[in-house]
């Protein structure tokens, strides 16, 4: 990923994204496109507000600067895949944000992560605990 940057004042994707992007990756996702043109998304956000076609096509653009969303031409236009999940996504910014911190700041994160996990559902500790329990089995072969 290319031109990301963090915004900590901003919640969820748009602590990594402008709002449009976001908003167009929320869609990419929700929708569960394999593939989309300019249009589909376009269509989307006219229904919600009025929104200019080629501000939809130049942040399509960017996401696509930004290896967000990967494209191949179709006639004279592009139609536009998701490079990675929701998830994917998340996990790499949150791995790009950890591998930026000095030691310290990354003992800092781990203390705050801990502080999260005792606030956690049962779910929640199930899912961690399988992750934990995977990631000693890939280590020990």
């Amino acid at each position: 990923m290319k031109g990301i940057r963090i915004r900590p004042e901003q919640n969820g994707l748009r602590t990594s994204l402008f709002d449009l992007e976001a908003e167009i990756m929320e869609i990419v996702w929700e929708q569960g496109w394999d593939e989309f043109a300019v249009t589909d998304v376009h269509t989307r956000l006219e229904a919600q507000r009025e929104i200019a076609y080629t501000t939809v096509m130049t942040t399509i653009s960017r996401l696509y600067d930004k290896e967000l969303l990967t494209r191949r031409k179709e006639g004279r236009r592009y139609l536009y895949r998701p490079e990675m999940s929701r998830s994917e996504f998340i996990e790499a910014m949150t791995r790009e944000v950890l591998g930026s911190l000095p030691p310290v700041g990354q003992a800092t994160a781990v203390a705050m992560l801990v502080e999260r996990v005792a606030e956690a559902d049962e779910a929640e500790l199930d899912r961690l605990e399988a992750l934990i329990r995977k990631r000693r089995r890939d280590r020990h072969g």
